[in-house]
């Protein structure tokens, strides 16, 4: 559990909780789940002692569940916010040099993680709580520290006013996140809709497009869940009471903003998210369909064959019948007279099936 006092000017990590909380600026705390879960009597006595208010014990509960989805809820204290990470588990290989294989695919597939992180926002406190392997509060400990500094970082370049105003930057870091798996997935997907449509190759890696058209679904649900509480939070925060500061107001205003930008941010990575839902069912559609293109081909060709050879297997089996009289049979040309009548067949046949376009060069396997 690491304990940091935030406020305009400074950022310090404490050693312990403080007794009280101090005259400016907010505490954030940050844990990861199994920690808190050791150490959740002693923030609920603190939570007590500061706010005049503790973790409803259902919010506890949520907190600590790894399989709870993303959701929101509210009480006279404080608002609840789990928001599931999305994320590639560490050990992926996912360069170039192997991108684009079944076998990658089946890796990254495998490697996507969608742990929750919960945040309990107080009026002057924020308790987050993280899975194990989660690096948001350290990436958030260090550039805050950072930027109390002076070092110059992209993005926003004030520290964070209020637990809501830091609440918001990691839930904008969790979804802007997605960007790097988006990449990768569209990589891999493009990579197996190209082995697909290949018509020489002979595709049989069915698992792995299977497993790709899971995840989305569980990329898709899981941005709906996000959406979701985001739009209730955003919902909330309009029903917050009008403050006659002007300082207040603006505030407001500002996390009315991010809100919104988050909130954005989650619909353009659920659009993409269909739409390589949408080009993963094209592409087997397109599959099937050349496949059955290329049956159709092999067929008519087998069928046109047939039709040119049947008149010839009919002209030996008239010659082959067992009479005297047949003519040409006690001919010394006669042999050459049937060939060439096979030979003009056979021609006249392939010409004709030619112009009709039943058998030509166009015909692609």
């Amino acid at each position: 559990m690491r304990v940091f006092h935030v406020s305009a000017e400074h950022f310090v990590e404490l050693a312990a909780l403080p007794a009280a909380l101090p005259p400016e600026g907010f505490l954030w705390i940050g844990s990861g789940r199994r920690e808190f879960e050791v150490s959740v009597a002693e923030v609920q006595a603190r939570l007590q002692a500061w706010t005049g208010g503790q973790l409803v014990e259902l919010h506890v509960r949520d907190l600590l569940s790894q399989q709870l989805p993303s959701s929101f809820d509210t009480t006279s204290w404080y608002d609840l916010l789990v928001f599931r990470r999305l994320a590639v588990g560490a050990g992926t290989d996912t360069s170039e040099d192997v991108a684009g294989s079944p076998a990658a695919a089946r890796r990254l597939l495998a490697a996507i993680d969608t742990s929750p992180v919960g945040f309990a926002v107080f009026d002057r406190v924020l308790v987050t709580v993280h899975p194990t392997d989660c690096a948001v509060r350290d990436y958030f400990a260090q550039r805050l520290q950072q930027q109390a500094d002076g070092v110059e970082l992209r993005g926003p370049t004030r520290l964070p006013t209020s637990p809501a105003d830091l609440m918001l930057r990691m839930a904008n870091h969790m979804v802007d996140g997605y960007l790097e798996l988006r990449r990768q997935l569209t990589r891999q997907l493009g990579a197996l809709q190209n082995e697909l449509l290949d018509p020489k190759s002979r595709f049989d890696d069915w698992k792995v497009l299977l497993d790709a058209r899971n995840t989305l679904h569980l990329l898709e649900d899981t941005c709906d869940d996000q959406r979701s509480a985001m739009q209730e939070w955003i919902d909330a925060l309009d029903e917050w009471p009008v403050d006659s500061d002007a300082n207040a107001r603006l505030e407001r205003e500002l996390l009315r903003v991010r809100s919104r930008d988050v909130l954005e941010h989650i619909e353009r990575v659920l659009s993409h998210v269909r739409r390589l839902e949408h080009s993963a069912e094209v592409a087997v559609q397109m599959h099937f369909s050349a496949l059955g293109h290329r049956t159709n081909d092999i067929m008519r060709t087998l069928t046109v064959l047939t039709a040119v050879f049947l008149p010839l297997n009919l002209i030996t089996g008239f010659f082959g019948m067992n009479f005297d009289t047949l003519p040409l049979i006690h001919s010394a040309t006669g042999i050459w007279a049937a060939v060439a009548v096979m030979a003009a067949v056979g021609v006249g046949l392939i010409v004709y099936f030619r112009r009709k376009r039943y058998l030509g060069s166009h015909l692609r396997k």
